[in-house]
């Protein structure tokens, strides 16, 4: 029944870096239904903020675009999908890579994904050169074998 899910929204936005704050606080105001510790949520703010920042800095470079952000929320857990029409990532496994980066100038730290993978439970990520690039993440909430107390 994993599937089920209880709730759901989107949402866009430019890829301007002053709605990298905004994505992450939405975000976490709609996970907060699911009643997570303080750890979880940062957790998730911190995911979508590295997701969010990838696609205004390396999806759309120094192009306007719009940034989609769709939520849901099953019983236990919430996926949060993070999509942008920007020019795509050429090699993901090379973007993965711990201290990557495709813009040092930039003084990036290349870090972006690890912290995905590392605060989320799950992290996909799909991607086509000159049409965009989907992220998907999902955290597990509650254990539901823990709620039967």
């Amino acid at each position: 029944m994993e599937n089920v899910y209880e709730n759901k929204m989107s949402l866009e936005f430019l890829s301007k870096s002053s709605n990298e704050a905004f994505a992450r606080i939405t975000v976490a105001s709609f996970a907060s239904q699911l009643d997570p510790s303080i750890e979880e949520i940062s957790d998730i703010k911190t995911a979508v903020s590295e997701a969010v920042t990838n696609s205004i800095i390396h999806g759309y470079e120094d192009k306007i675009g719009i940034i989609k952000i769709e939520c849901t929320l099953f019983a236990n857990s919430i996926e949060i999908q993070i999509t942008d029409k920007g020019k795509g990532i050429e090699n993901i496994e090379k973007a993965k890579e711990p201290l990557y980066t495709s813009k040092p100038e930039l003084e990036r730290s290349g870090m972006g994904f690890t912290i995905m993978e590392n605060f989320m439970d799950e992290l996909k990520i799909e991607s086509v050169v000159g049409v965009g690039t989907k992220v998907t993440m999902k955290k597990v909430i509650k254990d539901l074998k823990d709620s039967s107390e």
